[in-house]
């Protein structure tokens, strides 16, 4: 059975930074590309950050320069580093395992960024 579980999310004022995990288990994690994606409330999940298998990374313009994906397939686990956080990154951030033949995605963690 596959399964993610974010871990990391939390309260946190402007400016200051918090480091998402995903932890999969279930599947062969090294051969999937992850992805990072977020919903805000009222509006539709988007994608933040992705990362293949060979370690190639990709960002959504909004985060560039603020946030880091990066694994750990010894771990089997992805993170997401988040720096000079905004109001507007205050979502519930979901993981993503992306395969060839099937797609899964974890629970969710909340981020909140508030003063």
């Amino acid at each position: 059975q596959v399964q993610l579980v974010e871990s990391g999310g939390g309260l946190v004022q402007p400016g200051g930074s918090l480091r998402l995990s995903c932890a999969a288990s279930g599947v062969i994690f090294s051969i999937y590309t992850m992805a990072w994606y977020r919903q805000a409330p009222v509006k539709q999940r988007e994608l933040v950050a992705t990362i293949t298998s060979g370690g190639t990374t990709n960002y959504a313009d909004y985060v560039k320069g603020r946030f880091t994906i990066s694994r750990d397939n010894a771990k089997n686990t992805v993170y997401l580093q988040m720096n000079s956080l905004k109001l507007e990154d205050t979502a519930v951030y979901y993981c993503k395992a992306i395969g060839v033949r099937n797609d899964y995605w974890g629970q969710g963690t909340q981020v909140t960024v508030s003063s």
